[in-house]
């Protein structure tokens, strides 16, 4: 297996160039999907990752019974509500949500999602009729538990999955200590191929398993990062970048080490202990962004 180490050196070559005289379009639109009754953060902290790591437009779909929580949080992003069942969305809000994506050039699907039968099928049908990059996260990824072959009818199409160990264990049917094992690289690499996908398997020194067998190694990253909410800054930092042009692989490597080098620095101000996902966003990522461009 061929592993390339994505460090300060290899960041700096995909950072993509920002035009001076360009517009919102230019920098493109993304459609984020989750959120469910006592996970508002989790949608709010992928889009507000979105917007301050430069995508042009970032709308936000939730369920109706949270839209003005939303509102009210994400002013810099644009929620709006869709239908729902017990406080999660459900496939009612299916031609909705296809609406509102057809203006839009990628989708991030699942933080906050919840977990209910009719969510689980919500997700089934977008991975099939969805056209537009999409990454997946979080209950989006636990809704293929047991039926990873859903993820097949995407070959062709740009996909990325960003799980925690415990995620991927669902999603393989492996224990913990398997997926922590020597052979987790092993394990991540073999799914990627067999599926046709990216897998971001987050962790100490995060994989990048990309469909052809490469795999890319991040390098920074600290324990600031061990916290709920980091995981849904990525999501929606990977799917920025994506909306900026760049590709898939180059996005994950992209958006992993600067999500990790933005937690480093914050853990330089104020320590590991306190740091939060929603300062990674407000000021990490800024910082992260500002060394990078003046390497």
């Amino acid at each position: 297996m061929r592993e390339t180490i994505v460090d300060r050196a290899y960041a700096k070559t995909l950072l993509p160039p920002r035009k001076e005289d360009g517009h919102k379009g230019d920098f493109g639109k993304l459609l984020v999907l989750g959120g469910s009754v006592g996970y508002t953060g989790a949608p709010y902290l992928a889009a507000s990752a979105a917007v301050h790591s430069g995508c042009g437009l970032v709308y936000l779909g939730v369920p109706e019974s949270i839209w003005a929580v939303e509102a009210q949080k994400c002013v810099s992003a644009m929620p709006f509500p869709l239908p729902e069942t017990d406080g999660r969305l459900c496939l009612a809000a299916l031609d909705k949500m296809q609406d509102k994506l057809k203006g839009c050039d990628v989708l991030a699907l699942g933080p906050g999602l919840g977990r209910r039968k009719e969510t689980e099928q919500l997700v089934h049908a977008l991975l099939w009729q969805v056209k537009e990059p999409l990454v997946l996260d979080a209950d989006g990824l636990n809704a293929l538990q047991g039926c990873t072959e859903k993820l097949d009818v995407r070959r062709g199409r740009v996909t990325i999955l960003t799980p925690h160990d415990g995620e991927f264990a669902r999603l393989t049917g492996r224990t913990l200590r398997e997926i922590a094992s020597s052979e987790r690289t092993e394990l991540a690499s073999r799914f990627a191929c067999e599926h046709g996908c990216i897998l971001v398997l987050k962790g100490h020194r995060t994989r990048i398993a990309l469909p052809d067998g490469r795999m890319l190694v991040n390098t920074s990253g600290c324990s600031a990062l061990s916290k709920g909410g980091s995981g849904d800054v990525l999501t929606g930092l990977i799917a920025s970048l994506l909306c900026q042009g760049m590709g898939a692989a180059e996005a994950a490597a992209l958006g992993v080490w600067l999500h990790g080098r933005a937690g480093e620095l914050l853990a330089q101000e104020m320590t590991a202990y306190c740091a939060s996902p929603r300062e990674l966003v407000m000021r990490g990522l800024g910082l992260a962004f500002r060394e990078l461009l003046e390497a």
